[in-house]
């Protein structure tokens, strides 16, 4: 009978709620209208309707209609948790009509001013929106309880319902900020999204995605239309959701940080659906453009940051830092889980994702430029280095990318344009904080010619070597004909230059573990190209990196070959035995190819080169490889190749103490006697010593092995002194060009043999030494030859040995004023290296002598007692100045900052430098042009010698031939008088050299 009373009331009152007009009345009747207890079934699709009728009948927006719609939802609210299968479509048109009557009334009330009434009638709404928010989530809660729609006609509804309530949060949100109680709106609001996040995913566990199904096309007669209609029907609302939250995420993103907690629930929501619906939402949803959004929101504070501190003064800290960068890992994070789970959409826009990643890599090296920028720097590998990289292996490792698809996209990165002269931009501009703007201006299209991104670029292949761990094989594999692109790109002047000079971040450890490293790129990058041959070692990548190890052996840029060099060392280190026989092998019979007296002394020669390879790989050889090698090359002592290839991998530093100890005895043995054998032979005799072809090589190969320090001289031998007073005198005398550069270059090695025989300082014939070295830099006429400029540097390796002799302070001792002038000479040098080893080797020399006036040994006007940016001001306290920081440097830590002085000095002469090299090539074109035009002008007619000089040429020649003839019957006869038997023999090779070339000149 109570239940039976119930009912009764319930249609009495609701009848009464109808045909009632007065808007109180009906209010006063809905709220009783909740005390009664739950109707039954029926009764609610009745209630349903008339309470959607109710919202229909009012359209105006007083405080009365507030009231009424308010009480509405209470009743709504009180009864949606029945059961509402009768009703449910009646509930959810109530549910659109309301959030449409809410969207609406929510911008009046936000534009109009705030009288009493307004303010009234203002707080009655907001009370309503955040009922019918709370109303909104429960109804979707609900929803779940009950099948998915399998007609059109309710699926319409349902889908309608969710697009409106969706968008209703989106309108709340954007004005949350406008309105009083504005937290409880946005909490509100979350409640919303979470309830259709729920709703999608219990829809889409409802539903039966059997893939059999023909990929679920509605025309597909196997399939029940039930079914299909409820596949599509989750489709639809998963697209409206995904499509909806993707917007109110990038509202949330442009608010500045003030909805945190929506920017996470709504980009979460995009995520999450996303990956539910990877297998069916393929086509609808446009994956790629949401992966373009979230990288234009990773870039954004990116770009305000660089704007912020392109002005820099102060450090920035580690919470401005986190605050400014912790959003940018939120959105690449984002992209990275939706690239993956979409990565052929994914590749429709790989420029754009290389763009984002390349940007984060320039961004990150011009970081680490600035020092007020380091904590900023370390914040910033912490947070995006990683996840920018995993951003991009999200393609390169997916199966569904397929391999040209990959490599398109490696070759748009690392692009061949980089390579040429066709890039755009200046990279010297690369090292100031505005630049950290300008990056941001570069276009995904121009990507492989912007000159600005090359040490990004150079970044972002190190990155991926590091951590190539990560990436499938074959991707390892085409890193690895990527190699040469690498070396391309480091011959620029300006990128080596800020390569050999950059540090950067490098991250160390796993996990919690992981420690920051502040560590030079270059050792950085070789690390990782170790790590990466360990890789591929294994793989069908190691034939790729074999051949890139070979083919670069002669790479004629130093930094790439000591990169090559070094990779051939790590190799060896960790190859098996045979292997490295075997390479060895094979160097050697290449080297045997190269060989040749001229190429021997030349630094830079491929000769030289391979033999610093083999000497480098023989380094961490055992015993047996270095027998191995020393015995092929000696094996066949008199061959030509086998002289000139013992002689470069001693000029090496062929490592002699690894040798067995038979073969290292007779290897020292034998330099130190060929040197001592050399040196003991007269001056006209030296140049047919050498049976190699190579002209005193016993004293270039002592000279390495002593600077390597393998070979030791006994202290009572002092013939070097006296080879050296020779070799002065046999400079000062030479007529014959070649002869001259010979005795130069002995000249050289045997001053840097002398420095490092400390003993010979105190011997009674240094004072002979340094008085010939006086006469010829400083008073004697070979002062001016311009070889004996670069001889500088070894004759200051010499000057810094002096501080082990005993010297005098007086003025009228000669040995004493010829150190004093020898001195004055080098520190007026200004070139900055003979700057730099004079002051080192007098910081020697000061640190050993016995002498306190050291200011004899240094001149008014010496380089360095002139101010570094004019250069025009002496200044002696300058000077000392100058040798005291050195001094201190040589004690401290080995990395040593330069300061701002030092390096706009090292920049203006580096442009001077370059200024100078262009001109003296366009000096040398225009002497060719010369030369060419004077050649076709005499080739028509070439003149003939008169017959005077014909015959006297001919009559020298018959002369020198009698001449040899008498010297053998002289040599017969014994020639008493050993020293005018030398110096007739000195003058006689002159004199042949001499007709020689004017018998070439005549045959000219």
């Amino acid at each position: 009978m109570e239940r039976h009373s119930s009912n009764n009331d319930f249609h009495t009152l609701l009848e009464a709620i109808k045909s009632s007009d007065v808007v109180e009345s009906r209010v006063q009747l809905l709220v009783k209208l909740t005390e009664l207890d739950l109707p039954e079934k029926s009764d609610a699709a009745l209630l349903a309707e008339s309470l959607a009728k109710l919202w229909e009948d009012f359209t105006c927006l007083d405080v009365s209609q507030c009231l009424l719609n308010k009480a509405i939802v209470e009743v709504a609210a009180k009864y949606v948790n029945l059961d509402l299968s009768a009703c449910l479509l009646q509930f959810l048109e109530l549910g659109i009509k309301a959030s449409v009557w809410c969207g609406k009334h929510l911008k009046m009330t936000v534009m109009s001013n705030a009288d009493s009434q307004e303010e009234e009638h203002s707080n009655i709404f907001f009370q309503v929106l955040l009922d019918f928010l709370s109303l909104s989530a429960t109804s979707m809660i609900a929803l779940t309880r009950y099948p998915v729609m399998t007609d059109n006609d309710s699926a319409v509804i349902v889908e309608r319902f969710i697009l409106e309530q969706l968008n209703l949060t989106r309108d709340v949100v954007s004005e949350a900020k406008r309105i009083s109680c504005g937290t409880e709106v946005l909490k509100a609001a979350q409640m919303v999204i979470d309830a259709v996040m729920r709703l999608c995913k219990e829809y889409f566990l409802a539903v039966n995605w059997d893939p059999c199904d023909a990929r679920f096309e509605k025309e597909e007669s196997s399939v029940d239309q039930k079914v299909v209609n409820s596949r599509n029907h989750v489709i639809n609302i998963t697209k409206c959701t995904i499509e909806k939250l993707y917007k109110l995420g990038i509202l949330a993103a442009n608010d500045g940080g003030n909805l945190v907690t929506v920017l996470n629930v709504s980009w979460k929501g995009v995520v999450t659906l996303l990956q539910q619906g990877k297998e069916v939402l393929t086509e609808g949803v446009s994956v790629q453009d949401i992966i373009v959004t979230l990288i234009s929101l990773v870039n954004e504070p990116l770009k305000c940051a660089a704007v912020a501190w392109s002005s820099l003064e102060e450090t920035i800290s580690m919470t401005e830092a986190r605050r400014i960068f912790l959003p940018a890992k939120f959105y690449l994070i984002n992209a990275v889980k939706i690239s993956s789970f979409y990565p052929c959409q994914a590749y429709l826009v790989y420029r754009e994702v290389s763009h984002c990643v390349l940007m984060i890599s320039t961004f990150r090296i011009l970081l680490s430029f600035q020092k007020l920028l380091n904590t900023a720097s370390e914040v910033f590998s912490e947070l995006l280095e990683k996840t920018s990289i995993d951003l991009l292996t999200s393609l390169l490792n997916s199966t569904e990318v397929n391999q040209e698809q990959k490599l398109e996209l490696l070759d748009w990165i690392f692009a061949d344009e980089c390579c040429s002269n066709s890039f755009h931009g200046d990279l010297s501009s690369f090292y100031h904080l505005n630049s950290m703007v300008e990056i941001f201006s570069v276009s995904s299209e121009s990507i492989p010619q912007e000159r600005l991104l090359l040490l990004g670029r150079i970044a972002l292949f190190h990155t991926l070597l590091r951590y190539s761990i990560y990436v499938e094989e074959d991707v390892r594999n085409k890193l690895t004909r990527k190699l040469g692109w690498l070396l391309d790109i480091l011959v620029d002047e300006e990128v080596y230059s800020s390569f050999l000079d950059l540090q950067i971040l490098v991250s160390y450890g796993c996990g919690k573990t992981i420690e920051l490293v502040w560590q030079p790129i270059f050792s950085s990058l070789l690390d990782a190209l170790k790590t990466f041959m360990i890789l591929v070692s294994s793989s069908s990548g190691w034939v790729e990196m074999e051949a890139f190890l070979l083919e670069n052996l002669f790479h004629p840029h130093f930094l790439c070959w000591e990169m090559i060099r070094e990779l051939w060392c790590f190799w060896s280190r960790h190859a098996e035995s045979d292997m490295v026989n075997g390479i060895l092998d094979k160097f050697l019979s290449l080297m045997k190819l190269l060989a040749s007296p001229e190429s021997v002394l030349i630094h830079a020669s491929p000769l030289r080169k391979i033999a610093r390879i083999i000497c480098s790989l023989l380094m961490n050889g055992s015993s047996s490889i270095v027998d191995h090698v020393y015995s092929s090359v000696i094996g066949d002592g008199k061959s030509h190749w086998s002289s000139v290839m013992y002689i470069a991998l001693l000029l090496e530093g062929f490592p002699l103490n690894s040798l067995s100890d038979n073969l290292r005895s007779i290897a020292k043995q034998k330099i130190v006697t060929d040197y001592f054998s050399f040196t003991a032979t007269s001056s006209h005799k030296l140049s047919t010593t050498c049976s190699s072809g190579v002209f005193g090589f016993p004293v270039f190969t002592l000279s390495a092995s002593l600077q390597s320090q393998q070979v030791s001289i006994s202290d009572v031998d002092m013939k070097s002194l006296n080879f050296l007073v020779t070799t002065i005198r046999n400079f000062k005398n030479a007529v014959h060009k070649l002869m001259k550069e010979h005795y130069h270059k002995l000249l050289n090695e045997t001053l840097g043999i002398i420095s490092n025989l400390k003993h010979l300082y105190k011997s009674d014939e240094i004072e002979e030494v340094i008085l010939e070295l006086q006469n010829l830099f400083i008073s004697g006429p070979a002062a001016s030859d311009p070889l004996l400029y670069q001889c500088k540097p070894y004759l200051l390796l010499f000057m810094g040995g002096l501080g082990d002799m005993d010297m005098s302070e007086s003025d009228n001792c000669a040995k004493s004023c010829a150190v004093w002038e020898l001195y004055h000479m080098l520190f007026k040098e200004r070139h900055w290296a003979l700057v730099h080893l004079a002051i080192a080797a007098f910081g020697y020399f000061a640190a050993r002598t016995s002498c306190n006036q050291l200011w004899r040994f240094v001149p008014q006007d010496a380089a360095l007692s002139y101010d570094l940016m004019s250069g025009n001001e002496a200044n002696e306290e300058r000077f000392m100045s100058e040798l005291k920081a050195f001094l201190e440097k040589e004690m401290a830590v080995l990395t040593v900052s330069p300061s701002l002085e030092q390096l706009q000095l090292l920049v203006k002469e580096g442009i001077m430098l370059k200024e100078m090299v262009q001109r003296i090539s366009s000096i040398q074109i225009e002497t060719m042009e010369c030369e060419d035009v004077g050649v076709d002008v005499q080739s028509n007619k070439r003149r003939k010698l008169p017959d005077g000089i014909s015959k006297g040429v001919e009559l020298l020649h018959s002369g020198l031939k009698v001449i040899g003839d008498g010297l053998s019957q002289l040599q017969q006869n014994h020639f008493e008088s050993s020293e005018h038997h030398d110096k007739f023999l000195t003058h006689v090779s002159q004199l042949q050299d001499v007709i020689t070339d004017i018998i070439g000149l005549t045959n000219e």
